[in-house]
């Protein structure tokens, strides 16, 4: 058994990705098991794989042996580097692809975070500002530095920064529909997979424990049928979007959760070809962490979801 007191270089990490670098070779779902089991503890008590660890924290890492059979390199990794949008000392910023993770975890063997660390052993830190669905591609945050870190998550906390997605859903959009002020309340379905359902009625049973959430909504272009909108979210709940347009009748173009199904599937083995979700973090706006400018970043949507609007638009 070991006792690690936490330090400047890990204070605001995850737990799960502090002990993924503290018990280098353990396969993830070991490690995710152990944590569940509460066989860690910090500062003597249990706690969850999205603990966020504090300077001075003490952590108890069990004993954990790897299986007599492994003999190869367990959880092998791949060096690859994103699309650079910007980058600096203290940050960088990608433009995620969708279908790529950005962490490791649940059954997702690794994501964008490792990859980079991979493919730069130099950085001596590299970490994740914020998270982006993995069927969602655009504009991801990370941090190269622990002030940097820091300072930014403080800006998303308290919503600070600007982040516009470009969203394609079925049907009309009524253009005086601006505003989705609809609570979101997450939950376990008896799948074992996370969903999240509106709860807009003060009367069901569980009100008091969804979350207020809140996006902007502003058509883009229309299209026979559909509808580019640009959502600029105030809050950022777990599939927010994509919950609030959905419950708004309006659902996104490929959304393998909250979609609609066999509309998803004409389009992907139509004509169409189109085999992802619509969502795009095209905009991001915040302040330098160090020096305090204000920072605007923009991503253009993907090839496919371009060719997708122009298959879509009418002949002139």
């Amino acid at each position: 058994m070991r006792r690690v007191l936490i330090d400047e270089n890990s204070a605001g990490q995850r737990l799960d990705n502090f002990l993924l670098r503290e018990l280098k070779g353990v396969p993830k779902t070991h490690v995710y098991r152990v944590i569940r089991a509460g066989e860690v503890r910090v500062n003597k008590g249990r706690a969850h794989a999205d603990t966020r660890l504090e300077l001075g924290d003490e952590v108890r890492v069990p004993p954990v042996r790897l299986p007599d059979r492994v003999t190869a390199p367990v959880d092998y990794v791949p060096a690859k580097e994103f699309p650079v949008v910007y980058e600096d000392e203290h940050l960088m910023a990608v433009n995620k692809p969708a279908g790529v993770a950005v962490h490791g975890g649940s059954g997702v063997s690794f994501g964008v975070i490792e990859q980079l660390r991979r493919a730069r052993p130099e950085a001596r830190f590299l970490e994740l500002v914020h998270r982006l669905d993995k069927e969602t591609s655009g504009l991801l945050l990370i941090a190269k530095k622990r002030s940097a870190l820091t300072a930014l998550q403080d800006q998303f906390r308290e919503r600070e920064t600007g982040k516009t997605y470009a969203a394609l859903v079925i049907g009309e959009w009524a253009d005086n529909k601006k505003v989705i002020d609809v609570a979101l309340l997450k939950f376990t379905g008896s799948d074992g997979e996370r969903w999240v359902r509106a709860v807009e009625n003060s009367h069901d049973p569980q009100a008091d424990q969804a979350k207020r959430s809140i996006s902007l909504v502003k058509v883009a272009r229309r299209l026979p049928g559909y509808s580019l909108l640009d959502v600029t979210i105030k809050t950022g709940r777990t599939h927010q979007i994509r919950v609030h347009l959905q419950h708004a009748g309006h659902p996104i173009v490929g959304d393998p959760k909250y979609g609609d199904f066999e509309a998803n599937r004409l389009i992907a083995r139509g004509a169409l070809k189109f085999e992802r979700m619509f969502l795009h973090a095209q905009r991001l706006k915040f302040s330098h962490p160090a020096s305090g400018a204000e920072i605007e970043l923009l991503a253009p949507l993907p090839t496919e979801c371009e060719k997708l609007l122009k298959d879509l638009s009418p002949p002139r």
